[in-house]
Parts: C-alpha cells; structure tokens; sequence
C-alpha cells in the first residue's frame, strides 16, 4: 500500500532470468485488497516525450505495468472524504523499476514516456466514456513533476479543467463503488 495515497498498491512482481532472457509474474489479484476483478487489458505504445495526462475514472480501477521502456508515473488524490484527498506521488515504472501500480477510482493517473516505452495496463471495467475524465496535467494545484521538457500532449490532456474547476458531480467520493 503507498503511504501517501490510500488503496493505491504499488507492487514489486517476482522476476527470473537466464541467458535465454526473463520471465516476470506481472499480475496477481491477490496482491490487492479491494478484490476488483480486472475485465480487460490494453497496451499503450508512446514515443519519448509523450505525456498521457492526468485522467480519472468514477467507477473504473487501473493496474499499470511497463514491459518496455521508461515512465514517470503521476498519481494525485481527488477523492472527496478521503483522507489522502489532494496528496501527489510520483514513480518511475519500468527498466530498473521494476514494479506495476493500481489505481484505484477516483485516484487521476498519467504518465510521462522517459523513453519510447510499452505500458500495460488491465481494467476492472470496459471502456465507458462517461467514466473517462480528466483533470489539468500543469495544475499547480495537483504539483505534477512530469521530468520531460516540451510535453508532446493531445488535445484533451490540453482542454482538462483544473482541479478546482472540475464539474459538480464529476469530483469521485471516497468510498463509492461502481
């Protein structure tokens, strides 16, 4: 569990390796209380440089896991009533780091490519896009450090509200559950 942010779960999987290469345990439910059955899984491809902004789900949980590359990963507390509520941390996933992270609802999460990478990353529901929302990643508010200079980013990452302007009723509470 981290301790700045509550029911994210940072994990170290068991890795093995030979001359042949690797084999590395990525994924285990057991690992994470909440018990969220993950339903489905997606690869992100991005280029150095890239920034994935800061997005957040009301109902959905995430677990990342980068099998090439680099990244920096954001996570900020939006949850109402949680008592992490507004706290910011930063982790490097991949290459040396050798870890995933879940993500819980309500918790925004983006990334920035340190190098070209490859994340995975499972979900516990299938894509909604009422569910997909999002929060300024340059929020000085939130206090991302990206450690990428001139962010490639796409439109939305740059029309995201800030935190204090998000809409009523798109700000999560702690302890709702889809």
């Amino acid at each position: 569990m981290s301790e700045k942010i509550r029911d994210v779960v940072v994990v170290v999987p068991d890795a093995h390796g030979d001359s042949r290469g690797r084999f590395v345990e990525s994924y285990r439910r057991s690992w994470f209380p909440l018990g969220r059955e993950m339903v489905q899984a997606n690869r992100s491809d991005k280029e150095r440089g890239a920034v994935v902004g800061l997005h957040y789900h009301l109902h959905q949980a995430d677990y990342w896991y980068v099998t090439r590359g680099r990244a920096r990963v954001v996570l900020h507390d939006l949850r109402a009533g949680s008592p992490t509520e507004g706290a910011t941390i930063h982790l490097l996933l991949g290459d040396d780091e050798e870890r995933g992270v879940f993500v819980p609802p309500g918790v925004a999460h983006g990334f920035a490519s340190l190098t070209d990478l490859t994340l995975t990353y499972l979900v516990d529901s299938y894509y909604n896009s009422v569910d997909e929302l999002g929060v300024a990643w340059d929020d000085p508010e939130i206090g991302a450090d990206w450690g990428v200079t001139d962010p490639i980013l796409s439109a939305r990452d740059r029309a995201n509200p800030r935190r204090a302007d998000v809409a009523p009723g798109a700000r999560p509470l702690y302890g709702s559950r889809a």
